[in-house]
């Protein structure tokens, strides 16, 4: 068992269990955005959600915890790989240049674990703000996370950290599904081309749709009266 616990510290297996994780957590983005996007349906829809995923999710605590180790789990083995490629290359290039057509390397692969540093204060602030904060009650049961969202993002600081904050995760997806891919091993001359593109696609749609509902929310409020 300790030998096969030990080739997950290894290059290769820290390179896995990183795009594993990361492919978990790409997986709950999609989920996460297609329920945000409920919003536009009105409070009804919105709230109605939220009360399933919430009070009629028996499992919820399970998956939140799941989700704290997922992303405990990536962000440890992202920063050991970063210091340990560190420590391996400790006299840094004089000039970074783009290396070719063939080549991934951007802006967003150089910029990675500064990217996901961000992410986690964001994490630990948007939590703070839609799941620790105090609850509106919704009449019709549970809590009004419609209106609760409408207030957070009735702040133009707020929403200005919230449309950053979007544009780095669209940054860390364009090259965190193309590193995941690769990763894990799905190489083939033919689909994996098809499997970049359809990342960067994704990875466009996922930040731009956050985005487009901070935006919405600021400008119209919702239809509330706040």
């Amino acid at each position: 068992m300790a030998t096969r616990l030990r080739v997950f510290s290894s290059s290769v297996g820290t390179k896995l269990v990183i795009g594993g994780t990361g492919f978990l957590l790409f997986l709950y983005l999609v989920i996460h955005i297609a329920g945000n996007l409920l919003v536009f349906f009105g409070p009804d829809v919105f709230n109605r959600y939220a009360y399933v995923m919430e009070e009629q999710n028996a499992l919820l605590p399970l998956i939140e915890l799941g989700l704290l180790a997922v992303v405990l789990i990536h962000v440890y083995k992202t920063i050991r790989m970063f210091f340990g490629n560190q420590q391996a290359r400790p006299v840094g290039y004089q000039k970074k240049r783009y290396a070719g057509g063939t080549s991934r390397k951007s802006l967003s692969s150089t910029t990675m674990i500064f990217s996901g540093l961000w992410l986690l204060v964001f994490l630990v602030i948007h939590t703070r703000a839609f799941r620790f904060a105090p609850h509106i009650e919704w009449p019709a049961g549970g809590r009004d996370l419609y209106r609760q969202e409408m207030n957070e993002l009735s702040n133009p600081l707020t929403v200005v950290f919230y449309i950053l904050s979007m544009i780095v995760v669209g940054s860390h997806l364009w090259h965190g599904i193309a590193s995941a891919v690769q990763s894990l091993g799905a190489n083939h001359p033919r689909w994996t081309p098809r499997l970049l593109v359809a990342g960067k696609v994704i990875a466009v749609l996922i930040a731009g749709s956050f985005i487009v509902i901070a935006v919405w929310a600021y400008v119209t409020k919702g239809g509330l009266q706040l």
